[in-house]
């Protein structure tokens, strides 16, 4: 995807008006705004109704931990065979959230018995975005794992940061969006 032309090209600098201040929310101070956000702001309507539920997906607000959400999201991502937003996410959170190099690899071409998760709700995390993502459904036995490591507000957390990724996934794969500069591919991580 890296050499392709995306379906729809993101904005160019120099942004201004509407479409700067959208881009200045959607990023941290002083962070260019990445391919993404500058295709979003194509639709301002949509980018700014989007906003709000993103900012809550990655804010504190959300009850489960920076580690179990990015467990959510770059499994989500790499079921979703979206190298894009994986690679966003495994560049600028993957070692801060404390992601091994073999976790990675894992989450990427793995399963939720390989010998990198220890931790149980760890492999319940894994199981239940691959349960979404195969089925749309959790199993009563996954449910009541689950509902053993999670509170009910992390399960609904849960069901909703695997859905959200799925729609970003369907949105950069569907656009042939082109990875961001020096991103990883999903080849480069061991299988």
């Amino acid at each position: 995807m890296e050499d392709a032309m995306s379906r729809i090209s993101p904005v160019e600098p120099p942004y201004e008006g509407e479409v700067a201040e959208r881009l200045g929310v959607m990023m941290p101070p002083g962070v260019p705004p990445i391919h993404l956000f500058r295709m979003f702001v194509k639709n301002l309507p949509m980018a700014e109704a989007m906003g709000t539920w993103g900012s809550y997906e990655l804010s504190k607000r959300l009850s489960l931990s920076m580690r179990d959400r990015e467990i959510v999201i770059d499994r989500t991502c790499a079921r979703c065979g979206c190298e894009y937003e994986w690679g966003v996410h495994v560049t600028f959170l993957a070692d801060r959230v404390g992601l091994t190099a073999e976790q990675i690899t894992s989450l990427t071409h793995g399963a939720s018995t390989d010998a990198c998760w220890s931790s149980h709700r760890d492999r319940v995390l894994i199981e239940a975005c691959d349960a979404l993502h195969e089925t749309s459904h959790i199993d009563d036995a996954l449910w009541e794992r689950l509902s053993g490591e999670l509170a009910e507000a992390e399960l609904l957390d849960l069901l909703m940061l695997c859905g959200w990724y799925h729609a970003i996934s369907f949105a950069a794969n569907g656009a042939a969006l082109p990875l961001e500069d020096g991103a990883p591919r999903f080849d480069g991580v061991l299988q």
